[in-house]
């Protein structure tokens, strides 16, 4: 079973930046569609950005022009560049595939200070 790493969390202030990465085993990273989702306490999952096989990306609402999902097949690892955050940008973060779907991993906390 395939499941990801995530790394690069932390603790910052508003406004600050920080840059997660995602490593992910297996043949079918570079063919996969991946996610960065994110669950705040007392939240649900929420899905937070998405890229394609082809680099096509997608974002919520809430951190569009804020944050940047990248990705290096060779590395078989995502990234998420999170700029400008918020006390409400804290959570737990997560990758997962969205076209072949991996077991959870860990996550990655990412608190916002105000």
């Amino acid at each position: 079973q395939v499941q990801p790493v995530e790394s690069g969390g932390g603790l910052v202030q508003a406004g600050g930046s920080l840059t997660l990465s995602c490593a992910a085993s297996g043949s079918t990273f570079s063919i996969n569609t991946m996610g960065w989702f994110r669950r705040a306490p007392g939240k649900q999952r929420e899905l937070v950005a998405t890229i394609t096989s082809l680099g096509t990306t997608n974002y919520a609402d809430s951190v569009k022009g804020r944050f940047t999902i990248s990705r290096d097949n060779a590395k078989n690892t995502v990234y998420l560049q999170m700029n400008s955050l918020k006390p409400e940008d804290t959570a737990v973060y997560y990758c997962n595939g969205m076209r072949y779907f991996y077991t959870w991993g860990q996550g990655t906390q990412v608190t916002v200070s105000s």
